[in-house]
């Protein structure tokens, strides 16, 4: 989820502790637990730092280590440790536990969305994602919003956000409902479909298509159970090439097939070098792919420049590059 949900859940969070007998009769447990509610729901995203760092090792690492198991165990000991010694006459046992749900929850909700978390690393490295809820969802972020203002307004809040998520689970089942049915209406329009991926879009019956068969992608909309074809691309098998071969050692690429499930690819050859084009057909964005890989090689196969990440325009794509060539 996005940023200002995992806040407002740390909250709602914290709210419903206070149902904790242990917690409730302490203002140091209670205190202690809403701060690191807040903080657990909060730290596992620290690693979008890599962003910083560039665009391979945000992709390839974001909602990876840090939404681990080994993770989710560590944290909530890392976060006690540092708040403890601030509210000294807090349950630590209890404190722990709510910690743990926090950042346990965190990484939870965050499988439901079409970007996912290597939530069962070390196990495995698989991408776990259900694509049943959008990164920002405004039903689930309004419902907690009402909740604090009720909370604020001076209903307990152990019941109150008790209520909240009972409901937010209700949603999250009709969600799956929804997602179900436009499943079948796409194997009803594609019979020979190998793989359905579904990815959710802000708006409730609307839905982003990735769908593969033995010999074509097909990149669609959905709105309720309607199913708007746009794209149709032939299904190449990656060559064993020299092109390809070279542009697979660069990091960039590396970090792009590392993610996307489904994608197409292109080599152009021009005057003085080779550009190597993967596009992930999960993101159609107004007759745009935002998210995609390029590397350029010299004659020598020789990786001049390269960049992977989500771009809306090719004259921005253009710029992300560190040579200038001209495009006929």
């Amino acid at each position: 989820m996005d940023t200002g949900t995992h806040i407002v859940m740390g909250f709602a969070l914290g709210g419903l502790a206070t149902l904790d007998p242990v917690v409730a009769e302490s203002a140091a447990s209670s205190q202690s637990v809403l701060v690191a509610a807040v903080i657990g729901s909060q730290i596992p995203d620290i690693d979008t730092v890599l962003k910083l760092r560039n665009n391979a090792v945000y992709i390839r690492h974001h909602r990876g280590v840090t939404h681990s198991i080994p993770a989710v165990i560590l944290w909530p000991l890392l976060i006690v440790a540092c708040l403890y010694p601030f509210f000294p006459g807090a349950d630590l046992l209890h404190l722990w536990i709510w910690t743990f749900v926090a950042v346990f929850l965190h990484v939870f909700v965050d499988i439901f969305n079409a970007y996912g978390t290597q939530a069962i690393r070390p196990i495995s490295s698989k991408w776990v994602a259900l694509g049943v809820i959008n990164t920002f969802d405004a039903i689930i972020f309004a419902i907690h919003v009402v909740g604090l203002i009720l909370w604020g307004l001076g209903l307990p809040p152990g019941k109150t956000f008790l209520i909240m998520y009972i409901v937010i689970f209700a949603y999250y089942v009709l969600r799956f409902q929804v997602q179900k049915a436009v499943k079948n209406a796409v194997k009803r329009r594609i019979p020979k479909a190998e793989k359905i991926i579904v990815s959710p879009t802000i708006r409730f019956f609307q839905w982003r298509l990735a769908i593969v068969t033995k010999e074509h992608y097909y990149v669609a909309r959905a709105f309720r159970r309607s199913i708007t074809i746009f794209d149709k691309f032939e299904r190449v098998k990656l060559p064993d090439s020299p092109i390809i071969n070279a542009a697979s050692k660069d990091k960039n690429l590396a970090a792009f097939l590392s993610f996307s499930p489904v994608y197409r690819w292109e080599v152009d050859e021009y005057d003085d070098h080779y550009e190597v084009r993967f596009i992930d057909l999960r993101y159609r964005n107004n007759g745009h792919y935002p998210f995609v890989a390029l590397v350029q090689l010299d004659k020598d196969l020789k990786i001049i420049s390269s960049y992977t990440g989500w771009v809306f325009s090719e004259e921005k794509l253009r710029s992300k590059v560190d040579i200038d060539i001209l495009i006929d």
